[in-house]
């Protein structure tokens, strides 16, 4: 950095100079309402229409680049691992991209194609991880539903039961199993729901469900009395020996997991043990409406996905609709406002680090609200993903995987053929 730009930040403030580290200006007029008299030719809500709905003409645009970006992302893969068979990085990541594009098109080639990364994703599993994004349960997963709708049923169930053998080192007391999304049990229980969601319920029992949630709830209770906090936060979480709040390894994450209903947590749990613990996280937000990363970090740097207001806004939202309680929908909007003013970031265009996956927060809150300024907030975020590649951002290490590349960005604007159908991969259900 040259001495003029190093002398100009230090006049910044810090948050300031941060913000103009770590994201871009964000160019785009807000969601104005619109008169309903009027001239329709006023396009200061372009992309969508009159009518709030998105305009014919942006989701061609949508379409053609989906189609653009799926090009030079098969040419890329050409040169990716082999051996990387993660949702988060490798291959299954890819099946996953074609199961979601296979969904809104209902193109038979795309569910092949999901087939095909799926088998390369389940022939070197290692065992050595068990959550769904980074470990064996992702490819086994997909595998299961893949077959399942291709119909190949003696495939499926050998995915299928797979899976359910990976609860032994899940559930084992001699276990190292973190809790978090990525490497841990939040990851295993998400993979149990997503086959549930796919499959059926009766694929797996509530039994074993049971038995993960158990797991994951008493030892955030041994931690959290280990750490002399339980009856502010009864029941922490830590990785690495960082007690991170985000989604990605932190408790937004395994308190989301554990407020989805088909985990079948007990009422009593969710409101003398989840709902505390949330109103705990709730506390250390900034006066910026964002979160720091972990409980040591005051940092207020990071809007991802992975970590910040992003992440956390999706357990906001879930625990509004669990709790029916305002306070939280009021405050997943405030996170709402940091990402519109942050969100396009630096790193990339991606959905662990990147704009597409702080697009999600719009979307969801689009789904629950139905309220017209996040679906054209959505689709700002998306119109900076058209021009993928031309604001400088930095190259990521895998840039046509998931969750760090190109792949990534494919599966967001795909959802915008159906946003009431958007899902966050591997982590919304």
């Amino acid at each position: 950095m040259g001495a003029a730009m190093s002398k100009r930040l230090k006049l910044l403030s810090a948050p300031e100079a941060e913000m103009e580290e770590r994201s871009f200006p964000n160019p785009y007029p807000d969601w104005e309402p619109q008169d309903p008299s009027a001239d329709a030719a006023d396009q200061r809500n372009e992309p969508l229409d009159a009518e709030g709905k998105m305009s014919p003409v942006f989701q061609k645009k949508v379409q053609n680049k989906i189609k653009d970006l799926l090009q030079q992302m098969e040419e890329g893969l050409k040169t990716a691992d082999p051996h990387d068979f993660s949702a988060y990085t490798g291959w299954t990541g890819i099946a996953l991209l074609y199961l979601r594009l296979h969904r809104v098109s209902q193109e038979a080639l795309h569910l092949q194609r999901a087939l095909e990364y799926v088998k390369r994703a389940t022939r070197v599993l290692n065992g050595r991880k068990v959550s769904f994004l980074c470990g064996d349960a992702g490819p086994l997963a997909v595998g299961a539903v893949v077959h399942h709708k291709l119909e190949n049923q003696a495939e499926s169930r050998d995915c299928l039961s797979r899976l359910l053998q990976l609860q032994h080192s899940v559930l084992s007391p001699d276990s190292d199993v973190p809790d978090e999304l990525l490497y841990g049990r939040a990851g295993y229980l998400y993979a149990l729901l997503y086959v549930s969601k796919e499959l059926g319920a009766e694929a797996v029992d509530e039994a074993t469900l049971s038995k993960v949630v158990t797991a994951i709830v008493e030892s955030g209770k041994s931690f959290s009395a280990e750490q002399k906090k339980s009856e502010r936060c009864p029941l922490l979480y830590q990785w690495h020996q960082k007690q991170y709040l985000g989604a990605a390894h932190g408790m937004a994450g395994i308190y989301y997991l554990l407020l989805q209903p088909a985990a079948k947590v007990h009422p009593d749990v969710l409101s003398e043990l989840v709902r505390p613990s949330i109103d705990y996280i709730r506390r250390k937000r900034f006066r910026s409406g964002n979160f720091p990363s972990s409980l040591s970090n005051e940092s207020d740097r990071l809007v991802h996905w992975c970590h910040g207001a992003p992440g956390v806004i999706h357990m906001l939202l879930m625990a509004h609709q669990v709790f029916k309680e305002d306070k939280y929908l009021k405050e997943a909007t405030e996170c709402a406002e940091v990402i519109w003013l942050r969100g396009l970031l630096r790193k990339g265009y991606g959905i662990c680090h990147g704009t597409a996956g702080n697009a999600y927060a719009f979307l969801s809150l689009y789904k629950l609200t139905q309220e017209k300024k996040h679906l054209y907030r959505s689709c700002k975020f998306a119109e900076w993903c058209l021009a993928y590649g031309t604001h400088g951002c930095r190259i990521p290490d895998r840039p046509y995987s998931l969750f760090e590349g190109m792949a990534g960005t494919i599966l967001y604007l795909s959802e915008l053929a159906d946003p009431q159908a958007s899902c966050f991969p591997a982590f919304e259900l």
